[in-house]
């Protein structure tokens, strides 16, 4: 896989307040996102974007092109 993650997504977003029961609960994400963010597996545009809007970020910053 050429992109990979810059960082531990959940544990930014736990640093920003959103355990995955919140996650869950508020329907931020869906639970097969965060498994695939516990595996460090791709997730869609779309959730990169909710991501992105959680963390406060741009994709550049939580996913790097490996060559």
């Amino acid at each position: 896989m050429p992109l990979a993650y810059k960082t531990d997504i959940l544990a930014a977003l736990k640093e920003k307040g959103y355990n995955t029961t919140l996650l869950r609960k508020n329907k931020l994400l869906a639970e097969g996102v965060i498994q695939s963010l516990r595996e460090k597996k791709p997730i869609s545009w779309t959730n990169i974007s909710k991501v992105c809007e959680l963390l406060e970020c741009q994709p550049g910053d939580i996913l790097e092109f490996l060559h």
